[in-house]
């Protein structure tokens, strides 16, 4: 069938993050919420059904998930990416932030360094500072409009205390799908340093059309021992919500070491609605997920050819994977508060401010593509308007 993601949902009203939250993040009641990582699109009909019949069984006490859940997402990333997994290798976290931290828990002590790579993804900050652990820099290079890994750099920032390292693969803000190369060259450090990777690929499903995204544990059966890797179909599929997410560790030491740890705070047992919505799209979901990304991917070429148009001052990072876009404001000579405030009070419009994503962001702003053309256009032209009223 044919998904319209034209269609207008008004969301206001309902506690949701990105519209009823604006005006208390930004300050404004006129603001464009371009910003927090959902989509603005209807969630789709064989996610709901699935949600709805089961809440018509009017009895909600505690549940198990069924094999037909694991087999779901089996066979989802055997298709989508040709990765061979195991039931047993599947831990349940109630979203993939919850289970970053429990991995910084479960595998580092305090005052272990463990390393990110800004601008990136800022809960990965907390993960770490939260926890009592040394927050590392090992800053990505901007080149020709894409972010690359700096393997020099990375070594000179392991010593013997340093543990872990947190990837965001594919790259959130700027959208790279780090490619085998960069993934092998990135796992070979770690394993002679003995540094454990966890890679959050949450954004794994939305590598755009051209582009294909390695899961970094399957490269080779040498950096098993040495990943644990994170998914959901929350970005997907437009379930952030329902707080279900997979960790999947295939050596069973480093898994019994994560699932102490899930037991011991006691947050294993999930929710049936979150279940059954994973199950139902991760069963039937391909068509869905490609007709979104064929128009995601419109959305970003309307934003690139409109800015190049119109504001060449201001230069998009086309993205590999993912419905976010990182604008370069450098251009503008604003300050970081002088750039955060124009884009509220001047264009009118909430993105992520840039800096929040760590050393990288200054001059940065991250916004939200996922939703129908006709708000990126409003967008856009509020952009504008700003911009050429600059002097």
């Amino acid at each position: 069938m044919k998904y319209n993601f034209d269609e207008i949902i008004d969301r206001t009203g309902t506690s949701c993050v990105k519209w009823d939250l604006a005006e208390k993040f930004f300050g404004g009641k006129e603001l464009l919420p371009m910003w927090v990582a959902d989509m603005d699109f209807r969630t789709p009909g064989f996610i709901t059904r699935a949600v709805k019949d089961r809440a018509n069984h009017e009895i909600y006490g505690y549940t198990v998930r069924p094999d037909s859940y694991y087999q779901s997402f089996i066979n989802w990333v055997k298709t989508l990416h040709n990765w061979e997994v195991e039931k047993d290798w599947i831990l349940f976290s109630p979203g993939i932030v919850p289970a970053v931290n429990i991995a910084v828990m479960a595998y580092t002590n305090p005052g272990d360094k463990v390393i990110v790579q800004p601008p990136v993804y800022f809960p990965f900050f907390s993960a770490v500072r939260d926890n009592g652990r040394q927050l590392v820099y090992n800053r990505l290079k901007l080149e020709n409009g894409r972010y690359n890994m700096d393997f020099d750099d990375l070594r000179k920032k392991i010593d013997n205390r340093t543990k872990m390292i947190i990837i965001s693969n594919p790259h959130n803000p700027g959208g790279s799908a780090w490619t085998n190369e960069e993934l092998t060259k990135l796992a070979e450090i770690c394993m002679e340093k003995k540094v454990l990777i966890i890679s959050d690929e949450i954004h794994s499903d939305l590598v755009l059309p051209g582009f294909k995204h390695t899961v970094l544990a399957d490269i080779s059966e040498a950096y098993v021992k040495q990943t644990i890797t994170m998914m959901a179909p929350s970005k997907t599929f437009n379930l952030a919500g329902m707080a279900t997410s997979s960790v999947i560790i295939s050596d069973p030491d480093l898994r019994n070491t994560f699932n102490t740890m899930l037991e011991r705070v006691h947050i294993g047992m999930g929710n049936i609605f979150g279940a059954v919505a994973s199950e139902a799209a991760y069963t039937h979901g391909a068509e869905w997920r490609k007709q979104l990304l064929d128009y995601v991917q419109k959305n970003i070429d309307f934003v690139d050819q409109f800015i190049q148009e119109n504001i060449p001052r201001v230069k998009m990072m086309r993205p590999e994977a993912t419905y976010m876009i990182w604008l370069d404001f450098r251009e503008l000579k604003l300050s970081d508060n002088e750039l955060k405030s124009f884009i509220i009070h001047k264009a009118k419009l909430g993105f992520n401010d840039g800096p929040v994503f760590g050393p990288g962001g200054e001059g940065f702003q991250r916004m939200n593509v996922a939703c129908p053309r006709s708000i990126v256009e409003q967008g856009m032209k509020r952009l504008k308007k700003a911009v050429n009223g600059l002097s």
